[in-house]
Protein backbone atom coordinates (compact mmCIF):
# COMPACT_ATOMS: atom_id res chain seq x y z
CA UNK A 1 0.00 0.00 0.00
CA UNK A 2 1.10 3.69 -0.53
CA UNK A 3 2.56 5.13 2.38
CA UNK A 4 0.53 8.66 3.33
CA UNK A 5 3.46 11.22 3.93
CA UNK A 6 2.95 14.43 6.34
CA UNK A 7 4.80 17.24 4.81
CA UNK A 8 6.50 19.84 6.80
CA UNK A 9 8.42 23.48 5.69
CA UNK A 10 11.96 22.68 5.55
CA UNK A 11 12.51 25.91 8.22
CA UNK A 12 10.66 23.31 10.60
CA UNK A 13 12.72 20.17 9.45
CA UNK A 14 16.18 21.44 10.09
CA UNK A 15 15.22 22.41 13.80
CA UNK A 16 16.05 18.22 14.11
CA UNK A 17 19.43 19.25 13.54
CA UNK A 18 21.47 20.34 16.44
CA UNK A 19 24.85 22.22 17.06
CA UNK A 20 27.38 19.90 17.13
CA UNK A 21 25.81 16.90 14.81
CA UNK A 22 27.32 15.22 12.22
CA UNK A 23 25.38 16.11 8.77
CA UNK A 24 25.51 13.31 5.51
CA UNK A 25 24.07 13.98 2.52
CA UNK A 26 24.06 12.37 -1.58
CA UNK A 27 25.48 13.63 -4.22
CA UNK A 28 24.90 15.61 -7.68
CA UNK A 29 21.40 15.96 -8.72
CA UNK A 30 20.33 14.16 -5.46
CA UNK A 31 21.87 16.48 -3.22
CA UNK A 32 19.43 18.04 -1.21
CA UNK A 33 19.39 21.74 -1.75
CA UNK A 34 16.63 23.05 -0.68
CA UNK A 35 17.20 21.56 3.01
CA UNK A 36 20.85 22.54 3.06
CA UNK A 37 19.41 26.38 2.35
CA UNK A 38 16.97 26.28 5.26
CA UNK A 39 19.82 24.55 7.34
CA UNK A 40 22.07 27.55 6.52
CA UNK A 41 19.00 30.15 7.61
CA UNK A 42 19.45 28.75 10.76
CA UNK A 43 22.87 29.56 10.81
CA UNK A 44 21.95 32.86 9.83
CA UNK A 45 19.70 33.65 13.08
CA UNK A 46 22.65 32.36 15.10
CA UNK A 47 20.78 29.25 16.39
CA UNK A 48 23.77 26.28 15.39
CA UNK A 49 27.32 25.98 16.30
CA UNK A 50 29.98 23.11 15.03
CA UNK A 51 28.19 21.60 12.65
CA UNK A 52 30.03 18.29 10.74
CA UNK A 53 29.30 17.64 6.79
CA UNK A 54 30.55 14.98 4.77
CA UNK A 55 29.24 14.35 1.27
CA UNK A 56 31.09 13.21 -2.17
CA UNK A 57 31.47 15.59 -5.33
CA UNK A 58 28.48 17.70 -5.20
CA UNK A 59 28.00 20.73 -7.40
CA UNK A 60 25.35 24.19 -7.18
CA UNK A 61 24.79 25.52 -3.46
CA UNK A 62 27.44 25.02 -0.79
CA UNK A 63 27.34 28.09 1.18
CA UNK A 64 27.88 26.57 4.08
CA UNK A 65 31.67 27.00 2.80
CA UNK A 66 31.67 30.34 3.05
CA UNK A 67 34.16 32.14 5.48
CA UNK A 68 31.33 33.78 7.57
CA UNK A 69 30.31 30.15 8.86
CA UNK A 70 33.69 29.06 9.94
CA UNK A 71 32.80 27.72 13.75
CA UNK A 72 29.31 26.97 12.56
CA UNK A 73 29.97 24.77 9.51
CA UNK A 74 32.74 22.62 9.08
CA UNK A 75 32.58 20.44 5.55
CA UNK A 76 34.80 17.46 5.93
CA UNK A 77 34.35 15.66 2.47
CA UNK A 78 35.38 12.33 0.43
CA UNK A 79 35.64 14.09 -3.05
CA UNK A 80 36.12 17.51 -3.93
CA UNK A 81 33.89 19.33 -6.56
CA UNK A 82 34.27 22.50 -7.86
CA UNK A 83 32.09 24.44 -5.19
CA UNK A 84 34.25 23.66 -2.31
CA UNK A 85 37.31 23.71 -4.57
CA UNK A 86 38.34 27.13 -3.57
CA UNK A 87 37.19 26.90 0.39
CA UNK A 88 39.30 23.69 0.91
CA UNK A 89 42.27 25.09 -0.61
CA UNK A 90 42.03 27.60 1.72
CA UNK A 91 41.75 25.97 4.58
CA UNK A 92 37.91 26.83 5.27
CA UNK A 93 36.64 23.45 4.70
CA UNK A 94 38.52 20.01 4.69
CA UNK A 95 38.95 16.89 2.56
CA UNK A 96 39.11 13.21 3.65
CA UNK A 97 41.58 11.02 1.77
CA UNK A 98 39.98 7.88 0.87
CA UNK A 99 39.00 5.34 -1.80
CA UNK A 100 34.96 5.84 -1.81
CA UNK A 101 34.57 2.01 -0.96
CA UNK A 102 35.78 2.71 2.36
CA UNK A 103 33.43 5.05 2.99
CA UNK A 104 30.70 3.30 4.84
CA UNK A 105 33.05 1.60 6.83
CA UNK A 106 34.22 4.99 8.20
CA UNK A 107 30.29 4.99 9.33
CA UNK A 108 29.77 1.47 10.21
CA UNK A 109 33.30 1.43 12.21
CA UNK A 110 32.26 4.35 14.44
CA UNK A 111 35.60 6.37 12.55
CA UNK A 112 33.20 9.16 11.88
CA UNK A 113 30.01 9.77 13.95
CA UNK A 114 26.29 10.09 12.38
CA UNK A 115 23.76 11.89 13.39
CA UNK A 116 21.35 13.43 10.29
CA UNK A 117 20.81 12.11 6.44
CA UNK A 118 19.31 14.57 4.57
CA UNK A 119 17.89 13.18 1.05
CA UNK A 120 15.75 13.61 -2.01
CA UNK A 121 13.59 11.04 -2.64
CA UNK A 122 11.35 10.07 -5.67
CA UNK A 123 7.32 9.75 -4.81
CA UNK A 124 6.46 6.79 -2.57
CA UNK A 125 5.50 3.79 -4.89
CA UNK A 126 2.45 1.27 -4.14
CA UNK A 127 4.44 -0.84 -1.95
CA UNK A 128 5.06 2.12 0.55
CA UNK A 129 8.97 3.02 -0.58
CA UNK A 130 10.78 5.71 -1.76
CA UNK A 131 13.71 5.40 -4.08
CA UNK A 132 16.83 7.37 -3.57
CA UNK A 133 16.93 7.63 -7.15
CA UNK A 134 20.14 9.15 -8.75
CA UNK A 135 22.62 8.92 -5.97
CA UNK A 136 22.90 5.81 -3.56
CA UNK A 137 26.36 6.81 -2.27
CA UNK A 138 27.10 5.16 1.38
CA UNK A 139 23.17 6.31 2.42
CA UNK A 140 22.50 2.78 3.90
CA UNK A 141 25.07 3.51 6.22
CA UNK A 142 24.79 6.53 7.08
CA UNK A 143 20.60 6.38 7.71
CA UNK A 144 20.89 2.96 9.71
CA UNK A 145 22.66 4.92 12.10
CA UNK A 146 21.16 8.36 12.06
CA UNK A 147 19.18 10.06 14.37
CA UNK A 148 16.70 11.29 11.92
CA UNK A 149 16.16 11.69 8.53
CA UNK A 150 15.15 14.64 6.35
CA UNK A 151 14.24 14.31 3.14
CA UNK A 152 12.56 15.73 0.21
CA UNK A 153 10.08 14.51 -2.15
CA UNK A 154 10.71 15.87 -5.53
CA UNK A 155 8.52 14.19 -8.66
CA UNK A 156 10.77 14.64 -10.97
CA UNK A 157 13.10 12.42 -9.20
CA UNK A 158 13.42 8.94 -10.98
CA UNK A 159 12.74 6.25 -9.30
CA UNK A 160 15.31 3.05 -9.13
CA UNK A 161 15.69 -0.14 -7.95
CA UNK A 162 18.90 -1.95 -5.59
CA UNK A 163 19.75 -0.71 -2.25
CA UNK A 164 17.84 3.12 -3.87
CA UNK A 165 14.59 1.81 -2.20
CA UNK A 166 14.14 2.78 1.24
CA UNK A 167 11.17 1.00 2.60
CA UNK A 168 8.36 3.31 5.26
CA UNK A 169 7.00 2.42 8.00
CA UNK A 170 4.44 4.20 10.37
CA UNK A 171 5.87 5.71 13.73
CA UNK A 172 8.50 7.86 15.56
CA UNK A 173 7.49 11.62 16.34
CA UNK A 174 6.54 12.47 12.44
CA UNK A 175 4.51 9.66 12.12
CA UNK A 176 6.47 7.98 9.58
CA UNK A 177 10.27 5.96 9.40
CA UNK A 178 12.35 4.06 7.55
CA UNK A 179 12.60 0.34 8.41
CA UNK A 180 16.49 -0.34 7.84
CA UNK A 181 19.37 -2.65 9.72
CA UNK A 182 16.49 -3.64 12.15
CA UNK A 183 15.77 -0.15 13.09
CA UNK A 184 13.00 2.12 12.47
CA UNK A 185 14.41 5.76 11.89
CA UNK A 186 12.29 8.79 12.19
CA UNK A 187 11.98 10.53 8.67
CA UNK A 188 10.52 14.46 8.41
CA UNK A 189 9.42 14.74 5.11
CA UNK A 190 9.43 18.21 2.92
CA UNK A 191 7.78 18.33 -0.95
CA UNK A 192 9.62 20.82 -3.34
CA UNK A 193 9.35 19.54 -7.19
CA UNK A 194 11.68 21.02 -9.03
CA UNK A 195 13.93 19.66 -12.21
CA UNK A 196 16.65 17.95 -11.13
CA UNK A 197 19.80 19.28 -12.26
CA UNK A 198 21.95 18.57 -15.87
CA UNK A 199 25.41 18.01 -16.73
CA UNK A 200 25.23 19.37 -20.31
CA UNK A 201 26.78 18.48 -22.38
CA UNK A 202 30.79 19.55 -24.04
CA UNK A 203 31.57 19.12 -27.54
CA UNK A 204 34.50 16.46 -28.00
CA UNK A 205 37.69 17.43 -29.70
CA UNK A 206 39.96 16.25 -31.73
CA UNK A 207 42.14 15.33 -28.88
CA UNK A 208 39.40 13.71 -27.15
CA UNK A 209 38.53 11.51 -29.90
CA UNK A 210 42.27 10.68 -30.89
CA UNK A 211 42.09 9.39 -27.02
CA UNK A 212 38.72 7.67 -27.25
CA UNK A 213 40.21 5.65 -30.29
CA UNK A 214 43.30 4.21 -29.09
CA UNK A 215 41.37 3.46 -25.74
CA UNK A 216 38.24 2.02 -27.47
CA UNK A 217 40.75 -0.38 -28.91
CA UNK A 218 41.80 -2.02 -25.97
CA UNK A 219 37.88 -3.13 -25.03
CA UNK A 220 37.14 -6.31 -26.28
CA UNK A 221 33.84 -8.00 -26.76
CA UNK A 222 32.66 -8.82 -23.61
CA UNK A 223 34.16 -6.70 -21.45
CA UNK A 224 32.57 -4.66 -18.14
CA UNK A 225 33.06 -1.37 -18.01
CA UNK A 226 33.47 1.33 -15.42
CA UNK A 227 33.33 4.73 -17.04
CA UNK A 228 33.55 7.90 -15.56
CA UNK A 229 33.13 11.52 -15.65
CA UNK A 230 34.02 13.77 -18.61
CA UNK A 231 34.84 13.96 -22.52
CA UNK A 232 36.99 11.18 -22.32
CA UNK A 233 34.71 8.62 -21.32
CA UNK A 234 32.40 9.90 -23.31
CA UNK A 235 34.56 9.98 -26.87
CA UNK A 236 35.10 6.14 -25.29
CA UNK A 237 32.33 5.03 -25.58
CA UNK A 238 30.96 7.19 -29.21
CA UNK A 239 34.00 4.04 -30.68
CA UNK A 240 32.41 1.23 -29.19
CA UNK A 241 29.15 0.94 -31.58
CA UNK A 242 30.40 -2.18 -33.01
CA UNK A 243 30.78 -4.02 -29.77
CA UNK A 244 29.53 -7.13 -28.83
CA UNK A 245 27.99 -8.45 -25.05
CA UNK A 246 29.70 -5.20 -23.09
CA UNK A 247 28.41 -4.68 -19.46
CA UNK A 248 28.21 -1.77 -17.13
CA UNK A 249 29.33 -2.09 -13.63
CA UNK A 250 30.85 1.33 -12.55
CA UNK A 251 30.55 3.85 -9.75
CA UNK A 252 28.31 6.16 -11.96
CA UNK A 253 27.21 6.41 -15.53
CA UNK A 254 25.67 8.53 -18.03
CA UNK A 255 23.42 9.35 -21.12
CA UNK A 256 26.36 8.11 -22.85
CA UNK A 257 25.15 4.25 -22.26
CA UNK A 258 22.02 4.50 -23.58
CA UNK A 259 22.19 4.51 -27.80
CA UNK A 260 24.72 1.54 -26.94
CA UNK A 261 22.19 -0.28 -24.43
CA UNK A 262 19.29 0.27 -27.22
CA UNK A 263 21.21 -0.77 -29.74
CA UNK A 264 22.05 -3.92 -27.92
CA UNK A 265 25.79 -3.44 -27.42
CA UNK A 266 25.39 -3.23 -24.06
CA UNK A 267 24.00 -6.38 -22.23
CA UNK A 268 25.45 -7.66 -19.21
CA UNK A 269 24.79 -10.70 -20.59
CA UNK A 270 28.45 -12.36 -19.54
CA UNK A 271 28.40 -10.39 -16.70
CA UNK A 272 29.41 -13.17 -13.05
CA UNK A 273 27.86 -10.25 -10.94
CA UNK A 274 24.13 -8.51 -11.19
CA UNK A 275 24.25 -9.93 -15.41
CA UNK A 276 21.98 -8.45 -17.62
CA UNK A 277 22.21 -5.13 -15.13
CA UNK A 278 23.51 -1.59 -15.50
CA UNK A 279 25.11 -1.26 -12.34
CA UNK A 280 25.99 2.05 -10.77
CA UNK A 281 26.57 4.32 -6.92
CA UNK A 282 25.17 7.72 -9.12
CA UNK A 283 24.61 8.84 -12.22
CA UNK A 284 25.30 11.85 -13.72
CA UNK A 285 23.93 13.12 -16.65
CA UNK A 286 20.37 15.03 -18.23
CA UNK A 287 17.13 14.68 -18.81
CA UNK A 288 17.12 11.30 -21.00
CA UNK A 289 18.91 10.16 -18.87
CA UNK A 290 16.77 10.52 -15.77
CA UNK A 291 13.58 9.38 -17.87
CA UNK A 292 16.00 6.10 -18.84
CA UNK A 293 16.30 5.07 -15.72
CA UNK A 294 13.25 6.06 -14.06
CA UNK A 295 11.50 2.29 -13.18
CA UNK A 296 13.91 0.36 -15.55
CA UNK A 297 14.70 -2.76 -13.90
CA UNK A 298 17.85 -2.80 -15.97
CA UNK A 299 19.31 -0.30 -13.83
CA UNK A 300 20.13 -1.22 -10.31
CA UNK A 301 21.53 1.33 -7.72
CA UNK A 302 24.07 0.10 -5.57
CA UNK A 303 25.79 1.01 -2.14
CA UNK A 304 29.32 2.56 -2.70
CA UNK A 305 31.14 -0.21 -0.48
CA UNK A 306 29.35 -2.39 -3.40
CA UNK A 307 30.23 -0.84 -6.85
CA UNK A 308 33.53 0.18 -5.84
CA UNK A 309 34.77 -3.03 -3.86
CA UNK A 310 37.75 -4.30 -5.76
CA UNK A 311 36.71 -7.92 -4.74
CA UNK A 312 32.94 -7.65 -6.59
CA UNK A 313 34.81 -5.96 -9.39
CA UNK A 314 37.56 -8.50 -10.09
CA UNK A 315 34.76 -11.32 -10.17
CA UNK A 316 33.48 -9.81 -13.57
CA UNK A 317 35.60 -10.87 -17.01
CA UNK A 318 37.42 -8.43 -18.42
CA UNK A 319 37.02 -5.57 -16.60
CA UNK A 320 37.67 -2.07 -18.23
CA UNK A 321 38.40 0.65 -15.73
CA UNK A 322 39.02 3.93 -17.24
CA UNK A 323 40.24 7.02 -15.18
CA UNK A 324 42.44 10.00 -15.98
CA UNK A 325 45.24 11.82 -14.27
CA UNK A 326 46.65 15.58 -13.39
CA UNK A 327 50.00 14.23 -14.12
CA UNK A 328 51.81 10.80 -14.41
CA UNK A 329 55.51 10.54 -13.98
CA UNK A 330 57.96 8.66 -16.02
CA UNK A 331 58.25 5.46 -13.36
CA UNK A 332 54.32 5.20 -13.81
CA UNK A 333 53.01 7.28 -10.63
CA UNK A 334 49.50 8.77 -11.18
CA UNK A 335 48.72 11.52 -9.79
CA UNK A 336 44.91 12.61 -10.10
CA UNK A 337 43.75 14.15 -6.98
CA UNK A 338 45.63 17.06 -6.19
CA UNK A 339 47.90 19.86 -7.96
CA UNK A 340 50.84 19.66 -6.20
CA UNK A 341 49.44 19.76 -2.71
CA UNK A 342 46.82 21.41 -3.46
CA UNK A 343 43.40 19.54 -3.50
CA UNK A 344 41.79 19.97 -6.42
CA UNK A 345 39.57 16.58 -6.68
CA UNK A 346 40.10 13.36 -4.73
CA UNK A 347 41.21 9.95 -5.20
CA UNK A 348 37.56 8.63 -5.71
CA UNK A 349 37.43 5.52 -7.07
CA UNK A 350 40.36 5.14 -9.20
CA UNK A 351 41.91 2.58 -6.84
CA UNK A 352 39.34 0.61 -6.64
CA UNK A 353 38.28 -0.24 -9.90
CA UNK A 354 42.36 -0.10 -10.94
CA UNK A 355 42.46 -3.16 -8.12
CA UNK A 356 39.43 -4.63 -9.69
CA UNK A 357 40.44 -4.79 -12.97
CA UNK A 358 43.98 -5.68 -12.39
CA UNK A 359 42.57 -9.08 -10.94
CA UNK A 360 39.61 -9.70 -12.88
CA UNK A 361 39.93 -12.07 -16.06
CA UNK A 362 41.57 -10.33 -18.76
CA UNK A 363 41.34 -7.26 -17.19
CA UNK A 364 42.37 -3.56 -18.14
CA UNK A 365 43.01 -0.56 -15.99
CA UNK A 366 43.63 2.07 -18.31
CA UNK A 367 44.57 6.00 -17.28
CA UNK A 368 43.55 8.22 -20.51
CA UNK A 369 44.47 11.75 -20.29
CA UNK A 370 45.33 14.29 -22.94
CA UNK A 371 49.18 14.76 -23.15
CA UNK A 372 49.10 18.31 -22.29
CA UNK A 373 47.06 20.61 -19.73
CA UNK A 374 44.60 23.37 -20.84
CA UNK A 375 47.77 25.66 -20.11
CA UNK A 376 49.92 23.84 -22.54
CA UNK A 377 51.84 22.24 -19.36
CA UNK A 378 52.97 18.00 -20.01
CA UNK A 379 50.37 15.57 -18.43
CA UNK A 380 53.70 13.18 -18.51
CA UNK A 381 56.93 14.79 -16.11
CA UNK A 382 59.69 13.44 -15.02
CA UNK A 383 58.83 13.56 -11.45
CA UNK A 384 55.75 14.28 -9.79
CA UNK A 385 54.91 18.30 -8.82
CA UNK A 386 56.20 18.28 -5.19
CA UNK A 387 53.43 17.53 -2.80
CA UNK A 388 51.60 15.64 -5.63
CA UNK A 389 49.49 12.60 -3.93
CA UNK A 390 50.15 9.36 -5.88
CA UNK A 391 46.52 7.78 -6.01
CA UNK A 392 47.74 4.99 -8.47
CA UNK A 393 51.11 3.80 -7.84
CA UNK A 394 53.46 2.89 -10.32
CA UNK A 395 52.90 -0.96 -8.74
CA UNK A 396 49.40 -0.94 -10.42
CA UNK A 397 49.62 1.45 -13.73
CA UNK A 398 49.06 -0.41 -16.54
CA UNK A 399 47.95 1.06 -19.78
CA UNK A 400 48.47 4.52 -20.40
CA UNK A 401 46.63 6.69 -23.31
CA UNK A 402 46.81 10.29 -24.43
CA UNK A 403 46.51 11.32 -27.75
CA UNK A 404 49.11 10.06 -29.20
CA UNK A 405 48.63 6.64 -28.59
CA UNK A 406 48.63 3.41 -26.21
CA UNK A 407 51.31 1.91 -23.86
CA UNK A 408 51.53 -0.41 -21.79
CA UNK A 409 53.57 -0.36 -18.42
CA UNK A 410 52.53 -3.85 -17.10
CA UNK A 411 55.55 -5.78 -15.76
CA UNK A 412 57.89 -3.15 -17.56
CA UNK A 413 61.40 -1.89 -15.85
CA UNK A 414 61.52 1.86 -15.21
CA UNK A 415 63.53 2.60 -18.51
CA UNK A 416 61.57 1.22 -20.48
CA UNK A 417 58.33 2.70 -18.42
CA UNK A 418 59.87 6.10 -19.62
CA UNK A 419 60.76 5.50 -23.30
CA UNK A 420 57.23 4.44 -23.72
CA UNK A 421 55.45 7.61 -21.73
CA UNK A 422 58.06 9.68 -23.75
CA UNK A 423 56.66 8.04 -26.73
CA UNK A 424 52.94 9.17 -26.14
CA UNK A 425 53.51 12.77 -24.73
CA UNK A 426 53.04 15.67 -26.34
CA UNK A 427 56.22 15.93 -29.17
CA UNK A 428 56.97 19.21 -28.01
CA UNK A 429 57.81 17.94 -24.61
CA UNK A 430 59.70 15.03 -25.87
CA UNK A 431 62.97 15.87 -26.30
CA UNK A 432 63.26 17.87 -22.73
CA UNK A 433 61.55 14.68 -21.29
CA UNK A 434 64.45 12.53 -22.56
CA UNK A 435 67.01 14.59 -21.04
CA UNK A 436 65.62 14.54 -17.78
CA UNK A 437 64.78 10.79 -17.65
CA UNK A 438 68.93 10.66 -18.60
CA UNK A 439 69.39 12.68 -15.27
CA UNK A 440 67.58 10.27 -13.54
CA UNK A 441 69.66 7.53 -14.91
CA UNK A 442 65.91 6.42 -16.86
CA UNK A 443 67.79 6.34 -20.20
Amino acid sequence: MTHTIKYIQADEAVRQIHSGDHLYWPCVAAAPEFLIQALVRRADRGELADIHISHFYTEGYADYVLPQYKGIFQLDSFFVGANVRKATQEGQADYIPCSLSECPRFITSGTMGCDVVMLTVSEPDENGCVSLGTSVDYMPEAIARARVVLAIVNSRMPHTYGDALLQLTSGGPSGTAIAIAGREVPVFFVRHDHPLAEAGRAPLTAIDTAIGRHAAALIPDGATLQIGIGNIPTAVLAQLGDHKDLGVHSEMFTDDVIPLVEKGVINGRLKKTDPGKLVAMFLKGNQPLYDFVDHNPQVLMKDVGYTNSPMVIAQNPRVVALNSAIEIDLTGQVCSDSIGSRIFSGSGGQLDFVIGATYSPGGTPIIAMASLTAKGRSKIVPTLTPGAGVVTPRTLTQWVVTEHGAVNLYGRPLRERARLLISIADPSVRESLQAAAHDLSLI
